[in-house]
């Protein structure tokens, strides 16, 4: 009997996407830009005040989310809590992509702007950087013209950690008429450029934060989605009523309570990066200047080997051949200057 039961095709053509790295538990792991530091200690805290009357009721969004927007300095109808990022991303391809909208990208970058896309046979519009990893400008305000649904932006980017000032920013909100502008920040507290206050007065202005780098709860996932509140009242409508755990709620509620560990994380990884940065030249590694909590470099024709040995030594970094577009490309977190020495002297024996 001839099996009736079929997904969508635009699925069964999505390109599955290799398996994520797991048993990491123990290594130094600076493949997934994580925060090695850990998180504050008042979140293990707040999650061990969680009673079984806590965890048997469902988890109270709105509440939370009037108490989270005043740490970001909007109010609670311009946020949305997502599951982390990855969700926010998802919720916008729900309710503004569809078969014949189209989406602009600038490549390399975060590869979930492609999936969603693709999930909603969106058509792609794809620019790339150039060999110095610099952002095309101007080929993406003509681009602009042509009134793409969606303009997915990570600011830094991933994975090359190149930054757009303010003024970049501004040339394509204003350009964007008839386009949604999404601005990943996931990195922000490592550069400190936002486009966040803009959302008040911008209608084609979104812009995405995490708690899965800086304040380090990936484990949690929670996310937030800022947006002008017709664009925010609209995303919510198109949520699942409990996006996220109660756990989630209360560990967010708690890292913004203490900014102080997330300045010290923030500056030690900060540390770290220059300490990562000149080890690598020193190794005449070729870098891309980096306004996030990571390092792209380029090995060259080795690098595949290099990550290969790395991951014998129990150290951990994400080849980039596929993203950037040829052999010898990787990603390296930055850790603590104690973590940086260590990846150097390995890197050294392997090298």
């Amino acid at each position: 009997m001839k099996n009736k039961i079929a997904p969508r095709k635009a699925l069964v053509k999505l390109h599955e996407r290799p398996p994520m790295l797991e048993d990491r538990r123990g290594k130094l792991r600076l493949d997934m830009n994580e925060s090695l530091a850990g998180c504050s200690p008042r979140v293990r805290a707040a999650l061990r005040s969680l009673d079984s009357a806590a965890l048997s009721m469902y988890p109270e969004k709105g509440i939370a989310a009037s108490r989270i927007a005043p740490f970001f300095g909007v109010r609670a109808d311009e946020l949305v809590l997502t599951g982390g990022i990855d969700d926010a991303l998802r919720l916008i391809a729900d309710v503004f992509l569809e078969r014949g909208r189209s989406v602009l990208l600038v490549e390399p970058t975060f590869p979930m702007y492609r999936f969603y896309a693709e999930q909603r046979k969106a058509r792609l519009r794809t620019l790339r950087c150039d060999e110095q990893m610099q952002f095309p400008l101007r080929d993406v305000l003509r681009a602009l013209h042509d009134a793409p649904a969606v303009f997915f932006l990570a600011n830094p980017n991933n994975p090359t950690g190149t930054l757009l000032g303010k003024n970049a920013l501004a040339q394509i909100v204003n350009a964007a008429t008839r386009t949604l502008v999404v601005i990943d920040e996931a990195y922000f507290e490592f550069s400190g450029v936002t486009a966040l206050p803009w959302i008040r007065h911008r209608k084609n202005l979104a812009v995405t934060r995490t708690f899965s780098k800086a304040s380090g709860l990936a484990g949690l996932r929670i996310g937030c989605l800022f947006a002008y509140r017709d664009i925010a009242t609209i995303l919510r409508r198109a949520q699942a009523p409990f996006p996220l755990g109660v756990a989630s709620l209360v560990a967010a509620q708690a890292a913004l309570r203490d900014p102080q560990f997330v300045r010290r994380a923030v500056g030690q990884i900060l540390r770290g990066r220059k300490i990562l940065e000149a080890g690598l030249r020193g190794f005449g590694v070729k870098i891309f200047p980096s306004a996030a909590n990571f390092v792209l470099a380029d090995f060259g024709a080795r690098g595949p080997e290099i990550v290969a040995a790395l991951a014998r030594r129990e150290i951990l970094i994400r080849d980039q051949s596929c993203s950037a577009g040829r052999v010898g490309f990787a990603r390296i977190t930055a850790g603590t200057p104690a973590e940086m020495r260590r990846f150097l002297r390995e890197l050294a024996q392997v090298i």
